[in-house]
């Protein structure tokens, strides 16, 4: 691991305020150049820094102390230098990479802010971060639940679920309903609130052992082994006879385009993410989108920033009823320290996690 100076905010935090509070090592994962096709651990560094645990007097920052690092395929798509700019901005190289967390703070200038707090927010893939002025976070209200679930079940990938879900594919007891990328963050949570909901449930899935994990641990319906698939539009006619109500879409290409061909008139599909198309320098063409024409199919994208508010509370609240409840699950696969960030990152473009990709920096 190489040796990093403080970044910028810490520097001018130490230049206008005395030498006072533990300076900490403070490990950081930052993207070391742009990535062209599959990304490799190489094109990540993990560095070695310190921070002071002080705020300046009068500010609003906060110093937090990062217990659980989200891992989520869509931190691919900002490791890519991008012409036109995407919803969210791209990472720069030699500066660290942030993604949801679940931290706790250590010092704080915020009046809404104590030692000690947990909260969920945007931060570094760091050990500590300074955050000079906290926007976009939220309080963890079920600490009786693992830490990590705010990072998955209870956090973005949840409120995603339900929102694609129910928000914008409208799903409907009776409906029948297909997960791509079913064993992951947002699938295996999609699959699961689609069966409280009275709907028949199929996944797709990259192993024998996740397929199993679906049908076991989640309840769905059916699933299948797409690796293992000759003829996906085969297999969705063998899985729905009748056609698919709702498509819940995390994959893209040859799925989608084979979805397409199996909705039923007035279907519905909610586009999360095509996690196929992030490390292709020029992505599959569109798929045979007249299909949505003569069966008046609707399909939108969404983003789960829409669904904060009022909305993320009532969320969090019924899915820890859920939960308590056993109608929902959760699977995590947890990647221990800093160090293994990278690789955490890397192996999701594989397939080789089970269940929510989360990495533990510290466990309190």
């Amino acid at each position: 691991m190489a040796a990093l100076p403080p970044d910028a905010a810490v520097e001018a935090a130490a230049s206008s305020e005395p030498e006072e509070g533990e300076l900490v090592t403070n490990r950081r994962v930052i993207l070391k150049r742009y990535v062209t096709g599959c990304p490799t651990e190489e094109d990540m560094e993990v560095v070695v820094g310190t921070l002071r645990l002080v705020v300046l007097p009068g500010s609003a920052a906060i110093v937090v102390k990062n217990l659980y690092l989200s891992c989520d395929p869509y931190m691919r798509t900002r490791m890519s230098r991008h012409d036109q700019p995407s919803f969210v901005p791209d990472f720069v190289p030699g500066e660290v990479l942030d993604n949801w967390a679940v931290s706790k703070v250590m010092v704080s200038g915020h009046p809404d802010f104590k030692p000690g707090d947990l909260l969920c927010l945007l931060t570094g893939w760091e050990e500590y971060s300074l955050i000079t002025n906290p926007k976009v976070y939220h309080k963890i209200n079920h600490p009786e639940f693992p830490l990590s679930y705010y990072t998955g079940v209870l956090g973005v990938p949840g409120i995603t679920a339900h929102a694609g879900l129910f928000e914008v594919a409208k799903a409907k007891k009776g409906e029948y309903v297909f997960v791509s990328a079913a064993s992951g963050a947002v699938g295996q949570i999609v699959g699961q609130l689609a069966k409280v909901a009275g709907c028949y449930v199929v996944g797709s899935a990259g192993s024998d052992h996740k397929v199993n994990l679906l049908m076991t641990k989640f309840g769905f319906d059916d699933a299948f082994n797409y690796k293992k698939e000759l003829d996906l539009d085969a297999a969705l006619k063998r899985c729905f006879p009748e056609g698919i109500d709702v498509y819940f879409e995390n994959v893209g290409g040859a799925m989608l385009e084979a979805v397409l061909r199996n909705m039923r008139p007035y279907g519905r599909i909610a586009v999360c993410g095509q996690v196929s198309q992030y490390n292709l320098q020029r992505p599959d063409g569109a798929p045979d989108l007249f299909q949505l024409v003569g069966k008046r199919l609707r399909m939108e994208g969404f983003l789960v920033g829409d669904y904060g508010g009022e909305y993320r509370q009532r969320f969090e609240e019924k899915m820890a009823g859920y939960l308590k409840e056993g109608k929902v699950v959760s699977v995590e696969d947890i990647a221990e320290g800093i160090e293994a960030a990278p690789a955490a990152l890397v192996g999701l473009f594989s397939g080789r996690n089970i269940g929510k990709q989360v990495v533990a920096v510290a466990r309190e």
